[in-house]
C-alpha cells in the first residue's frame, strides 16, 4: 500500500509538471496546447480521486489502520 501511494503521488506530480510544460510551450502540430494541458490536469484529478478512494477502501477493508491519540485520553 505504501508503494502504491508513493507511485500515485509521483504520477500526480508528473501530470502537474506535464500541464505546466504544455502551458509554457508554443503550440505545435496536432492537438492544441490547451487540450493537452486540460487532459493532463484532468488526469491529475482522476488519479487524486482514485488515490482517495483506494485509501478509503483499504481502511474499510482493514488493510490500514488510523494511528494517533486514542479517543478519551
Amino acid at each position: 500500500m505504501k508503494y502504491g501511494v508513493i507511485l500515485a503521488f509521483v504520477a500526480i506530480l508528473s501530470s502537474l509538471a506535464a500541464a505546466l510544460i504544455f502551458m509554457m510551450k508554443k503550440s505545435a502540430s496536432g492537438k492544441s496546447r490547451e487540450q493537452k494541458m486540460a487532459f493532463a490536469l484532468a488526469l491529475r484529478v482522476g488519479i487524486s480521486i482514485l488515490l482517495f478512494v483506494s485509501i478509503l477502501l483499504a481502511w474499510k477493508l482493514g488493510y490500514i489502520h488510523p494511528t494517533g491519540i486514542a479517543p478519551g485520553q
